[in-house]
């Protein structure tokens, strides 16, 4: 499916308005393929392409949504009379109105700067370079189960409206993921380059997240886990890599700031939050280090994008300034309920889902350490690497992570390695006892593309950015507790 299909279905969209009030419609189509291998056996090998549209229609400050597959005249007809039959509904029985939303008047376009395209490369090479790292993984027969796999998505979207606005866009991501489990008698470990380590662009990107130069490093480092110590138990200082700030940033930080979850609308299904709207420009969510940015203008991220999905310009933002709480992951629907400022984050992950509130590129700006500063200023502590467990409240407040692997922090200086690592905390007096950020070059532009939200549910990619990070006064503990 190329761009000018895209413009052929806007086409009949527009010849198929009804007499509305308001009108908007996303034409989404979107590739995947995933290739796998594990221990040594090719998994079978999966694509996807599908293409539908999203139309959005407003009647009396009420607004009904209707999707479909069938792009033909008859079946986008049929989409508009069913979003019309709910629009007439919900004008009475309307949470607010909206016709008091503002109507995107504005034209653009974004594309991911692709340099190596997933398509020029054969699946045949593709799926050798897997086996190379499959028997590159199996290092001993104490590695039991191990694998290498490697995804590619392509979404393109075109969202027009009444105004004449026209939005183009198209994002590529590569998704790599390498894991190695290794066991002696009754203890089991293991390393992964996690769902983390994925990125916006083309193949140029694996070098950068690791693929596949770590497979060899990740098997060693599984079967030195199964002799290693416990982690210590004990309130201590806590050194957090990049890949584990991804997930506390993202538990701890990005789904309780979400505005419709604030506003109860995430309640029955993954809970609430913790932060309230009174909150925003006041609460000290953290120390002065702590700077959050929603940032969706960093191309090679995860969730990068010119424009939400209802047509707002996305641009950089503070979400939290030197610790201060300064604005909610809102979009447009969100900022108008709440009367607060937000965000251009409405998002949905397919054209059969309204676009939601959710994070895109949310990162921890960095500091002025260096990693080998962070750990001189530690005298008792644990370092921490990539997650393997996490739980927490339905308030997004009490959390409990664990990770693969530990170093013991001694004087200022790495000691040996840890097995099952955890610590445990609450969120706004965890993130005030923060100590030291890591700088420019420490920080790694990483993200996950499976973040799940919503009724009926959607999982959509996110982006994080973090340089390593100390805590203090962590309660730390090894093992399952």
């Amino acid at each position: 499916m190329n761009t000018e299909d895209l413009f052929k279905v806007a086409h009949i969209v527009k010849q198929q308005v009804p007499s509305v009030d308001a009108w908007q419609a996303r034409i989404i189509h979107i590739e995947e393929e995933s290739r796998s291998v594990r221990q040594d056996i090719l998994q079978p090998v999966t694509t996807e392409d599908d293409m539908g549209i999203m139309i959005t229609l407003g009647i009396g400050g009420g607004m009904g949504y209707a999707a479909t597959s069938d792009l033909s005249l008859t079946g986008i007809s049929s989409a508009m009379k069913q979003a019309k039959y709910w629009a007439e509904i919900c004008q009475h029985k309307k949470l607010f109105d909206a016709r008091s939303l503002p109507l995107m008047q504005h034209s653009g376009q974004y594309q991911t700067n692709t340099i190596q395209n997933w398509k020029d490369r054969s699946i045949s090479d593709s799926i050798e370079q897997l086996y190379q790292i499959s028997k590159q993984l199996k290092i001993s027969d104490l590695i039991v189960d191990w694998s290498a796999a490697l995804g590619w998505k392509r979404t393109k979207s075109l969202i027009i409206n009444q105004a004449g606005s026209e939005i183009l866009q198209q994002r590529e991501q590569i998704l790599p993921h390498i894991s190695a489990t290794a066991n002696k008698g009754a203890e089991t470990q293991s390393r992964c380059l996690g769902h983390e380590m994925s990125g916006q662009g083309g193949l140029e990107q694996l070098q950068r997240l690791g693929f596949p130069d770590k497979a060899k490093s990740l098997a060693n480092e599984a079967i030195v886990l199964l002799d290693a110590d416990n982690c210590p138990n004990g309130t201590l200082d806590l050194l957090l890599s990049p890949g584990q700030m991804v997930l506390q940033i993202h538990e701890s930080i990005g789904h309780p700031l979400e505005l419709d979850r604030i506003l109860g609308d995430e309640r029955n299904y993954a809970g609430t939050s913790f932060v309230t709207e009174e909150m925003f420009g006041q609460y000290e969510y953290g120390s002065p280090l702590l700077n959050i940015t929603f940032d969706p203008t960093h191309n090679e991220q995860l969730a990068s994008y010119g424009y939400d999905d209802d047509g707002q310009l996305a641009e950089k933002q503070f979400i939290i300034k030197e610790g201060i709480l300064q604005r909610p992951l809102g979009g447009q629907t969100s900022q108008l309920r709440a009367n607060l400022s937000g965000v251009a984050n409405a998002r949905a992950c397919h054209w059969n889902r309204p676009a939601i509130d959710r994070m895109a590129n949310l990162n921890l700006e960095a500091g002025t350490s260096s990693f080998e500063e962070l750990v001189s200023s530690i005298e008792n502590g644990v370092l921490m690497d990539t997650n393997k467990s996490w739980s927490i409240d339905d308030s997004r407040n009490k959390f409990q992570f664990g990770c693969e692997m530990g170093y013991l922090i001694k004087n200022g200086e790495l000691s040996k390695v840890v097995k099952n690592p955890n610590y445990r905390g609450i969120s706004a007096n965890f993130w005030r006892n923060l100590k030291g950020v890591g700088h420019q070059k420490a920080t790694q532009y990483l993200g996950t593309p499976n973040c799940g939200k919503g009724e009926p549910n959607q999982l959509i990619e996110v982006g994080h950015a973090a340089p390593p990070c100390h805590f203090s006064n962590v309660e730390v503990f090894g093992g399952a507790k």
